[in-house]
């Protein structure tokens, strides 16, 4: 009787123990699910995402291909590199999404080609320079400026006296996206554009060629802190193969927080294409893994440079 009632007393602690067991094992058995979907889910974060760009500004927001972002920054860099106002951007956004959302085609109406269906039999220029996003927006930009008192016109009516086009109203349906898209772009919104990118578009790293069009586009009041004899003057010059000791990174100076994020958001929308891995500039800092987090914070970034890497 005395082993009975002992035997008795010992079958709750042991089925007290055995439920801890089991209650441990599945807490692991959790724990190590969750910490394995964590790790799959941010392996595979970068492949759902797909690649885009998003513009937010105070006016709203506007999604954009990486096409579409890498244009919408020339169309600004060209705007600062002609030291035109803001507004000038806002009439160019705006014929460029009527026109051709922004994307340089290689046709149109007629003989009409790139990102302002321009065309070579009215004068504007060979098609192969009119395919050109630098070129074509500066060929928009010297056509504008020619029209009298363009900056105090109805946007639809600057932009049709230059597009010459079947429907001019149209432009003017735009004007509200031709705003937030300069607000962003010229660098008035910090921090205001983000791309990203899957694993399977990263491409090899050119970041001279990538340096050489932007001093293409913003013209050569950038100046470039970089060595020298990694910038070719011209696409027909070969590219200075980097040395041992090459720098890892290359910067851009800037005077002001504007140039500063019109610099960054040129690059940010261009990474993809030139394999540009991180962008640093005024505390923020955007890096190609993450890109869609976009900007994040970063106290060294320094405000009176881009830092590209």
């Amino acid at each position: 009787m005395a082993a009975w009632a002992r035997l008795r007393a010992r079958a709750p602690k042991v089925l007290k123990s055995k439920r801890w067991r089991w209650t441990g094992a599945a807490l692991a058995v959790v724990i190590a699910l969750t910490v394995g979907g964590y790790t799959l889910f941010h392996r595979a974060r970068p492949y759902l995402q797909g690649s885009s760009c998003e513009v937010q500004t105070t006016l709203g927001k506007m999604p954009l291909d990486l096409e579409q972002g890498a244009n919408a920054a020339t169309i600004a860099a060209v705007a600062f590199r002609k030291q035109l106002p803001e507004r000038a951007a806002v009439i160019a956004y705006a014929t460029a999404i009527q026109e051709s959302r922004i994307r340089n085609l290689p046709d149109g109406d007629r003989d009409s080609v790139g990102m302002f269906q321009q065309r070579p039999s009215q004068g504007w220029g060979s098609p192969e320079k009119l395919r050109d996003p630098v070129q074509s927006t500066s060929k928009f930009y010297d056509a504008l400026v020619k029209v009298k008192d363009y900056l105090d016109r109805d946007l639809h009516d600057a932009a049709q006296i230059v597009q010459r086009s079947a429907d001019g109203d149209a432009y003017a349906q735009h004007e509200p996206d031709g705003k937030l898209l300069a607000r962003a772009f010229t660098g008035r919104e910090a921090s205001s554009v983000r791309c990203w990118f899957t694993p399977k578009k990263k491409t090899a790293p050119r970041r001279t060629e990538a340096l050489r069009e932007m001093r293409r586009a913003f013209g050569g009041r950038l100046q470039l802190d970089a060595p020298q004899a990694a910038l070719p003057k011209s696409k027909n010059q070969a590219m200075a193969q980097p040395s041992a000791g090459a720098r890892a990174y290359d910067a851009v100076k800037v005077t002001n927080a504007r140039t500063g994020w019109a610099v960054a958001t040129w690059t940010v929308t261009h990474a993809q294409a030139y394999g540009l891995t991180e962008i640093r500039h005024g505390g923020k800092r955007w890096h190609a893994g993450s890109g869609h987090d976009g900007w994040t914070p970063d106290p060294k970034a320094p405000a009176n440079r881009v830092i590209i890497r």
